[in-house]
């Protein structure tokens, strides 16, 4: 059969060579001359699967490695009879590493601070909940809201009273604009009203969950902290705004070898079971040994002394402002930062915990 890949998939070749002939194309450029003969289509978000693309084409299966379907038209593809399947929590622990890396390369003083510490979780799905474990391990206060999901672990709160007692916020949410609960700019002038000032916002869900106008607004009123992997308007990004972040990356939170691996092989399971293959790979199997950093020390001592070889962020964020051209980044260059991008380890890889 033919399969068309994002070329920017881990492993593909290792988990689907076996079952034909594999194409391997630009995600963000992808068209429907692209699969009009292909039986599977293996994506990412950068992605719009919609009815223009899939109408009058071969598919029988679209397998997106990534946690989000926003970018899916579940509708068009479920009537047009297409099998679909997405690999949500393939990168939660990524996404997790990711926020307090992202914390402690901005106050590295709380990794001491324990309970005086409180970190808001807004969204405890697969990474939320994760986040919240590895806060926890950490000796800190971890409160969350979620109007969906209620986790044992997790104190949860309302909205409005998370906003104003934790001294950092991270989002996990999906994007939606309809229902009971919508996304969509959650995080508006009201949002940022309620907020401390000193409070560190940390996005790296979906761009348009945070209002851009109303964060500017907040930054130049307040002088907040705040880390952005993802942007309303993305790729297009201003230099207006990325002079006003904090610490800023290019949509890579999720980015561990084994996030990336992970999501493969959960899209390969779902490819197997509606083609009625076999499915007896295993990411793990193709990995390198990591450094063992964590058996050297405690969780704390670690992360103190080792934090920069685990995770580099600051390259990250120097290395997407010099993506800035005539006022704003160059997508080109935004979409070479991601398709290059050296995967970094997960902490279990070098010895550490595993929520």
């Amino acid at each position: 059969m033919k399969i068309v890949a994002d070329e920017n998939l881990a492993f593909t070749d290792y988990f689907f060579a076996q079952f034909g002939e594999i194409q391997q194309v630009a995600g963000r450029n992808l068209t429907q001359h692209d699969v009009v003969d292909a039986e599977a289509l293996l994506v990412r978000s950068v992605t719009k699967v919609n009815a223009a693309l899939i109408n009058k084409t071969a598919l029988k299966f679209v397998g997106s490695a990534t946690i989000g379907t926003d970018h899916l038209d579940i509708s068009a593809l479920e009537q047009q009879g297409i099998a679909w399947s997405n690999a949500a929590g393939c990168n939660a622990q990524a996404v997790a590493e990711y926020v307090i890396t992202a914390l402690l390369h901005l106050e590295p003083t709380v990794l001491d601070a324990n309970q005086k510490f409180t970190l808001g979780i807004i969204g405890l799905g697969n990474v939320g909940s994760r986040l919240a474990t590895m806060a926890q391990l950490l000796g800190w206060n971890v409160i969350g809201y979620d109007p969906f999901v209620q986790r044992d672990h997790v104190q949860q709160v309302e909205l409005e009273e998370l906003l104003a007692q934790a001294d950092a916020i991270s989002t996990h949410v999906p994007l939606t604009k309809t229902g009971a609960h919508p996304t969509y700019h959650l995080i508006n002038s009201e949002a940022f009203a309620t907020m401390k000032p000193s409070a560190i916002l940390i996005n790296s869900a979906r761009g348009s969950v945070v209002e851009e106008a109303a964060l500017i607004a907040d930054i130049q009123s307040t002088g907040r902290k705040v880390v952005l992997d993802v942007f309303e308007h993305e790729p297009e990004i201003s230099e207006t705004l990325l002079n006003l972040i904090t610490l800023v990356t290019p949509h890579i939170a999720g980015y561990s070898l084994e996030g990336k691996a992970r999501g493969t092989q959960m899209i390969y399971e779902a490819f197997c079971k509606t083609f009625s293959f076999q499915s007896d790979k295993a990411f793990e199997t193709q990995l390198p040994v990591g450094e063992q950093y964590f058996a050297q020390h405690d969780l704390k001592q670690t992360l103190k002394v080792y934090l920069h070889q685990i995770y580099d962020i600051a390259r990250d964020d120097a290395n997407l402002r010099t993506c800035l051209k005539d006022g704003k980044v160059d997508q080109k260059a935004f979409d070479y930062l991601r398709k290059t991008y050296p995967l970094r380890r997960e902490w279990a890889a070098h010895g550490g915990p595993a929520a």
